[in-house]
């Protein structure tokens, strides 16, 4: 088992990662009837795809030996309705600019092939830029 999650009322839930011990909660956002004091259950989404995407990168820039450290990512998600689903999710990476130019390549290509990314519904939009530098 991955998590335990439990619905605490008010549109809200509590998750336990099972290995770790460590909670996370969920709100529905505010154009949704919630409260959006949370991270919503769409935005994890969006979060889970940009640290799957640096998180593969960082394994292969180990065997690389680059360092990724101090790298930032900015993510937003855009809704659609009828029915209401994530249509469009950018994120911008800024990356440290001291990587050689083939290793950006290959660490772009991991990235852009992360588990998430196999895993989300091709009608999604993904805008994923690259900044080295």
């Amino acid at each position: 088992m991955t998590a335990n999650i439990e619905y605490t009322g008010h549109l809200r839930c509590k998750c336990t990662h099972v290995q770790s011990g460590t909670v996370i909660e969920t709100d529905a956002p505010t154009d949704n009837l919630g409260k959006g004091e949370r991270f919503s259950p769409t935005d994890t989404v969006c979060v889970a795809l940009a640290t799957c995407m640096i998180t593969t990168m960082g394994i292969r820039a180990q065997d690389m030996a680059v360092e990724l450290s101090g790298t930032k990512l900015e993510v937003t998600k855009h809704m659609l309705a009828n029915p209401r689903r994530i249509g469009k999710i950018e994120i911008y990476l800024y990356l440290p600019g001291n990587i050689a130019e083939h290793n950006q390549k290959v660490l772009q290509q991991i990235g852009d092939n992360c588990p998430v990314v196999k895993s989300l519904h091709p009608d999604i939009e993904l805008v994923v830029v690259y900044h080295w530098g």
